[in-house]
């Protein structure tokens, strides 16, 4: 019998995903990345990395699922065990190379440790909302804004800088970078009016040539919140590739912001 580790990272995914599964999984943290509201049962360091995954075999873990935010931890040198070393050299190189690039080898590394690397929508496949309007009417200006920032986000995307962008009639007012939607959503919000047409929409897809089971973008009703307060009209993202935190939620604020929030 297969049992499941989350490697959990910051916000809510951790804990979503626990309430969608039917038995417990074990809960493993980075060491300063604490899952929101649920126990952590083991917090490991990059430094010994080997030495956890060693562990993770011991409690007969054999599928790993990562979901939350991380960021790039500072090493010390003076804590690697000698299996980890040697994995330095090729983390490095793609540490080097972007954020896609890094998830992948750090995938790498986990399955040459025989471990089966799940993502969402195999476990959870509910927290990907589907193609459906899902508050809120689409106009023909939602279309076109809609069409011109899923464009920017592949480019975006295809160059491994972001997953977001926000269009309005036809200008891109934004584009999320390293600081994330909640910083580009606050610099939409600052510009002043005379630079910016009524309304626009924030897009929000995967990268387009990503792997799936990890890093999918992740949108929840403080989202709503922010598109809300940078005045725009609604928000769109790529159906079947975002993940939802509390959808019911989401809608319910939308329809009291008089937003759009359309799964496309």
């Amino acid at each position: 019998m297969s049992r499941l580790a989350i490697i959990a990272g910051r916000g809510a995914l951790p804990a979503a995903l626990v309430a969608a599964l039917p038995q417990a999984p074990v809960i493993c943290a980075l060491d300063g990345f604490a899952p929101e509201g649920l126990a952590v049962d083991l917090v490991f360091r990059v430094e010994r990395l080997a030495l956890f995954l060693r562990k993770l075999e011991e409690m007969g873990v054999t599928e790993v699922i990562f979901a939350g935010g991380v960021q790039r931890p500072r090493l010390d040198p003076a804590l690697f065990d000698p299996q980890t070393a040697q994995m330095v050299p090729r983390l490095m190189a793609a540490m080097a190379s972007g954020d896609d690039a890094t998830l992948r080898e750090v995938i790498a590394i986990f399955e040459d440790f025989g471990f089966a690397v799940v993502g969402v929508e195999t476990i959870a496949p509910d927290l990907l909302p589907s193609a459906a309007v899902l508050a809120g009417q689409i106009s023909a200006q939602d279309e076109a804004d809609a069409a011109r920032a899923a464009s920017i986000v592949a480019a975006l995307g295809a160059v491994d800088v972001g997953q977001g962008a926000v269009v309005a009639q036809g200008l891109c007012l934004g584009v999320e970078t390293l600081g994330g939607t909640d910083a580009m959503l606050a610099s939409v919000a600052g510009l002043p009016q005379a630079l910016r047409p009524k309304g626009g929409l924030f897009y929000k897809a995967a990268k387009p040539a990503q792997d799936r089971r990890i890093d999918l973008p992740t949108l929840g009703p403080a989202t709503v919140e922010a598109v809300a307060a940078a005045g725009l009209s609604g928000l769109c993202f790529q159906a079947g590739s975002v993940i939802c935190l509390d959808l019911p939620e989401m809608q319910a604020r939308a329809v009291q912001h008089g937003l759009l929030l359309w799964a496309r």
